[in-house]
């Protein structure tokens, strides 16, 4: 379905219509802002929400040359308040929210966090938790994923513009809950950007369950067969433990 916003933003849904009222999540699929990667990080994540008896909601943001910031912003934006504005048609709980990135995914939805960024800049109710999987977290060289800082800022960004964009530097006592891991073995996106997030997390206040894993790398989605495999459930038990 298109989401109307500064132009229409294709959301997949996966609601729970069975007559009760369910805790939904907003996924954003990763893909280096140069793609979508779904259903890797999409549609599988969200009949894995489904089974655990949770409504889910696919972003399709800006990407390639039309992902330069805030268009993913804009569009995150836009659909959550299109989902929101469908709570009841939908059998939606509309309180506590959780927004779900990968990768670069990861990095919209922690830019989403960030009240100067995200949630609060756009007049949006705070998200009850962020759950992050091996994100991209800052946009500064030379930690940063390097394909999504040119795809989301340009070749020769403004410093301040990376600077706002770097998420570990956004981070306040605001921020929602946090869900984040990562693998030890990612080649693709430096493990850093997770732990400097941990620490900024740490430092602000903010709640955090985190986990790394050995041997782990990038893009593994689900993680089936794998020490991370689970979870998505552990994400979804913190989630419902933060939101009551």
């Amino acid at each position: 379905m298109e989401y109307p916003g500064k132009s229409p933003v294709r959301v997949d849904e996966y609601p729970l219509l069975d007559g009760a009222r369910h805790p939904f999540a907003v996924i954003c699929p990763g893909g280096g802002y140069e793609k979508i990667s779904d259903p890797l990080e999409g549609e599988d994540f969200a009949r894995r929400l489904n089974g655990l008896g949770c409504a889910a909601f696919v972003v399709h943001y800006s990407v390639g040359q039309a992902a330069r910031f805030p268009a993913p912003l804009d569009d995150l934006a836009a659909a959550v308040r299109g989902v929101l504005d469908r709570a009841e048609e939908l059998n939606l709980r509309p309180e506590g929210y959780s927004v779900w990135g990968a990768s670069a995914g990861g990095h919209l939805a922690a830019c989403f966090g960030a009240e100067r960024l995200g949630w609060k800049k756009y007049g949006l109710p705070r998200p009850g938790a962020l759950v992050l999987c091996y994100p991209v977290v800052t946009m500064e060289e030379p930690l940063t994923h390097t394909g999504s800082r040119q795809r989301l800022l340009g070749p020769d960004p403004d410093p301040a513009l990376t600077a706002a964009t770097s998420v570990e530097q956004q981070v306040t006592a605001e921020y929602p809950p946090v869900c984040l891991w990562w693998g030890e073995a990612d080649a693709t996106v430096d493990p850093a950007n997770s732990r400097m997030l941990l620490a900024a997390l740490e430092t602000a206040g903010v709640r955090c369950e985190h986990a790394s894993y050995p041997g782990v790398g990038h893009g593994v989605g689900l993680g089936e067969g794998l020490a991370c495999a689970g979870w998505p459930r552990r994400a979804v038990d913190f989630w419902r433990s933060v939101i009551g």
